[in-house]
């Protein structure tokens, strides 16, 4: 039972704890619940921003996230703030944008050079001051369409935002409801198959959906969205969405959430926010009949709240999360799921690497606690099994310099984004050693643009291409090593690398077309090969193939190479169960073929007498 009375109390509680805590010098003009945060408004907002250690004693105190803003009336016009900071700095041709957010309060300055940003950030304090603005720096990518285009809407729609931010906040901080509690996982979508990833948590008090994905690959003409409708619930009963990545598996069909109605927020990553804009529009513009409208994209846009890596993050009144990097591509996430008064804790892995790769860094696994875990298998069979990254790299050279010398053409079919930036940094740090030297290296479009976003949020990788940034080495990701891809290049001794992965359709089956009848050129499979796909024909030695209902026989050689995965394999993933602190009582699999969710359920619980589980759509499971 809900008891108002209570709950006003407890805010009231609150509110004396921050008043009895802050500087009066501070000069807070107002204390508010917006989305998952308490915001202090503050007319001297660098009394607190000069003593950090003040907030983070009030934070421990009443276990809840403060903001700090500055308060309106202190704010300077955007453009006599782009003025200022213009004119503080140096070299004021360095800063290609600014971006503002009037709903947050917020600058965010984009900026070319390192020296520009190391200055900025140095006189900080004194620019808010100056400004009225808290301020944020990003390097800035070689293109801003698409964030440019993101913040306009974002910047239009401030006060619908803020009056949302407030419905958002005294919806998770209302008073818990009397009662025991309780927490199932019911299962929506990509369990014992691969796509249209989704689970709904729901607890005594809440109702939160994690991922919400559509199969994506061609061959699939049914079952394409989660099974939302199998627990009858309304687009106002859900509490929140939480997304692991922007691959469309796991992201695809969020829109249709907003186009019927759901008016709640959207947690996922910094990176992971412009990125899975940057797919649900590529989406809707090759798709003959879209699931949504460019419209529903831009209602997303305002519902979105990104989180950041390790913060701590109530999203309603009895359930908080924490993301935690998974490995798998930039910004994609686990996410901690902290129910009660800890009388439970799930992790959900989403797609997940525990392995080295050269753009992220390896999956985290120190959890303080973990009951239950859902872990991806769609490397669960025994015998899915790599090679080292480094053999899997002297492999991929060998393979280039063979056909690179007598004479041939080199294709590499990859997705758009995750894999296909992991192999161009790959293939420019091979080429930057002189272990591979092809002529160019030519790559699609859509892949380059994805590039912006790793310029853009460069601290969510690796710790080698961090320390590239940080030593100021002036093409750190090595895309100088690569040349944007023309329908009619001439790719002689040339590697192309262009969609889609599995040889279904785009540029890569047409490249594919050029090269079918030269023994010298080759195909070079990097990708996991769904069942039903022409790839997956290749990999298991066909030879004349199907697509688009066209007959091809294959003359070009075919090189399977799968270390290059930034799914972790069979022995990775035991390996993660395996460094998991906490002792677990249940484990779940999901995102893999029927068998080999089977399989790692089956191998988990003989390995680690685990409960497990290997369910499928429209089950659930009761873990509390």
């Amino acid at each position: 039972m809900y008891d108002r009375v209570q709950d006003e109390e407890r805010n009231q509680n609150i509110v004396a704890t921050i008043l009895n805590n802050i500087p009066s010098d501070s000069e807070i003009t107002k204390i508010e619940y917006e989305g998952p945060f308490i915001v202090l408004y503050s007319r001297k907002p660098t009394v607190l921003l000069e003593n950090q250690e003040i907030i983070s004693k009030m934070v421990n105190s009443i276990k809840k996230r403060i903001v700090i803003r500055t308060d309106i009336s202190i704010r300077a016009s955007e453009e006599s703030v782009n003025q200022i900071i213009r004119s503080s700095c140096s070299y004021p041709n360095s800063i290609s944008e600014i971006f503002f957010d009037p709903a947050l309060g917020e600058a965010t300055v984009f900026v070319d050079d390192f020296r520009t940003q190391i200055e900025l950030s140095q006189l900080e304090i004194a620019l808010v001051e100056k400004t009225g603005w808290k301020l944020m720096y990003r390097r800035a990518p070689r293109n801003l369409r698409l964030v440019k285009s993101v913040n306009e809407i974002l910047h239009s729609s401030s006060e619908e935002r803020m009056s949302f931010y407030k419905r958002v906040g005294e919806k998770i901080f209302r008073q818990k409801l009397s009662g025991s509690e309780e927490a199932s996982i019911v299962c929506l979508g990509g369990f014992s198959e691969i796509g249209r990833s989704a689970m709904l948590i729901v607890t005594h008090e809440s109702k939160i959906l994690l991922d919400f994905g559509i199969k994506s690959y061609k061959d699939e003409d049914r079952d394409i969205l989660p099974r939302l409708d199998i627990y009858g619930i309304g687009m106002d009963e859900i509490d929140a969405v939480i997304i692991s990545h922007a691959h469309l598996d796991h992201c695809g069909a969020v829109p249709i959430l907003c186009k019927y109605g759901y008016d709640g927020p959207v947690y996922c990553t910094e990176p992971t926010f412009p990125i899975m804009i940057s797919v649900l529009q590529d989406y809707v513009s090759r798709s003959k009949e879209p699931l949504y409208s460019t419209r529903d994209i831009e209602s997303l846009i305002t519902h979105v709240i990104p989180l950041n890596f390790g913060a701590v993050t109530d999203i309603s009144p009895d359930v908080r999360i924490t993301f935690a990097n998974s490995g798998h591509m930039i910004g994609s996430a686990s996410t901690h799921l902290h129910i009660g008064n800890g009388d439970h804790n799930i992790v959900y892995t989403g797609d997940l690497k525990f392995g080295r790769l050269n753009t992220v860094d390896n999956a985290f696994w120190n959890y303080p606690r973990a009951e239950t875990l859902v872990i991806e298998s769609t490397n669960g069979n025994r015998d899915d099994k790599f090679v080292t990254r480094d053999v899997a790299e002297e492999y991929l050279a060998k393979s280039i310099n063979s056909t690179i010398q007598e004479g041939g053409r080199l294709l590499i079919p990859v997705p758009v984004l995750g894999q296909s930036q992991e192999i161009c940094v790959t293939l420019g740090m091979l080429r930057s050693v002189k272990m591979i030297n092809p002529e160019n290296i030519f790559v699609d479009e859509k892949i380059l643009d994805m590039f912006n976003f790793y310029e853009m949020y460069s601290d969510y990788l690796s710790k080698p291409l961090k320390q590239r940034i940080s030593d100021h080495i002036g093409d750190p990701l090595f895309i100088n090593s690569l040349v944007k891809l023309e329908p009619s290049v001439k790719w002689e001794k040339s590697i192309i690398l262009c969609p889609s992965s599995m040889l279904t359709d785009g540029p890569s089956v047409t490249y594919l077309s050029q090269i079918a009848n030269d023994p010298l050129s080759k195909v070079i499979l990097l990708s996991e090969q769904f069942q039903s796909t022409p790839g997956r024909s290749l990999q298991e030695g066909e030879r004349n193939i199907t697509i688009e209902g066209k007959n091809l026989e294959i003359k070009c050689n075919i090189h399977v190479i799968p270390g290059f995965s930034i799914h972790s394999d069979y022995n990775q993933l035991l390996a993660y169960v395996n460094r998991l602190k906490p002792k677990l009582k249940k484990v779940i699999t999901n995102h893999g073929e029927g068998k080999k969710c089977q399989n790692l359920s089956n191998s988990i619980n003989k390995i680690f007498k685990i409960q497990s589980f290997h369910p499928l759509v429209q089950e659930s499971i009761k873990v509390l």
